[in-house]
């Protein structure tokens, strides 16, 4: 009887250790299936599930931009009757100066009023991290937050090619913009809609003879454009331009 009494007491520890493994097993095989959903989701929708970093800016932007109307890459009224044309890299320190010191100014006298509209021409002059910036800003366009991803970009811009462009940063702009999709942003990025809006800017700064940013054409809308050469990157650069062009 002890011996049968050994026996069925191995036995049981056996099969305990047996049950133990077994869980163990199952339990592997569960994180391992967790993982590949959450691979395979971050596949589909093609982003980095980075964590939104904090971004300075937002509510300047948002009061700037509030209620002038956006399409595309086109700021103000349809029926403006003289466009701004800008070319500029989202990079570009000389731009970001532009776009914090000059642009209050030419909005709030010109582009409010309904008297210019400004077209933005975006180049990719200083490198890679300008391609991400201005493929992102272009993938806002399609919710017509063109601008304010722009903007909020001069307003957290970096030094050049640093590695300043990240997802965290760039999740962090999405969230600041009311209404916008970041995920849809981030996943457009690559769209045949943005990649012909990057040829098309090529295309017209060529044809400019753009060479520089920021660079501007200005002009009567529908009308022949002339480069303009500004002598600063405050508004009083551009506004002399402008005002010539509205008394056309």
């Amino acid at each position: 009887m002890r011996a049968s009494a050994d026996a069925l007491k191995q036995t049981c520890g056996d099969a305990g250790f047996m049950s133990r493994r077994t869980l163990v097993l199952v339990a592997l095989a569960v994180a391992a299936a967790a993982a590949a959903l959450v691979a395979a989701l971050e596949l589909t929708s093609g982003t980095t599930a980075a964590p939104a970093a904090p971004v300075t800016g937002a509510a300047r932007v948002g009061a700037l931009l509030e209620g002038i109307p956006q399409n595309g890459n086109v700021l103000g009224s349809r029926t403006a009757p003289v466009t701004l044309v800008e070319f500029a890299d989202p990079q570009c320190p000389y731009c970001g100066m532009w776009g914090r010191d000059a642009l209050p100014t030419v909005v709030s006298r010109y582009v409010r009023p309904g008297k210019v509209r400004i077209v933005f021409e975006g180049m990719t002059f200083v490198g890679p991290e300008s391609g991400t910036a201005l493929r992102t800003a272009l993938a806002a366009a399609g919710q017509e937050r063109f601008w304010n991803v722009l903007e909020l970009l001069y307003e957290n811009q970096g030094t050049e090619n640093a590695g300043w462009v990240t997802d965290a940063l760039l999740r962090g702009i999405g969230a600041a913009v009311p209404g916008l999709d970041t995920d849809r942003m981030l996943s457009e990025r690559s769209s045949a809609t943005v990649d012909a809006a990057v040829a098309r800017a090529k295309t017209a700064a060529s044809n400019a003879g753009v060479t520089s940013t920021p660079s501007f054409l200005v002009g009567r809308t529908g009308g022949t454009m002339q480069l303009v050469h500004t002598a600063s990157l405050t508004a009083s650069g551009i506004t002399p331009a402008l005002d010539a062009a509205l008394a056309q």
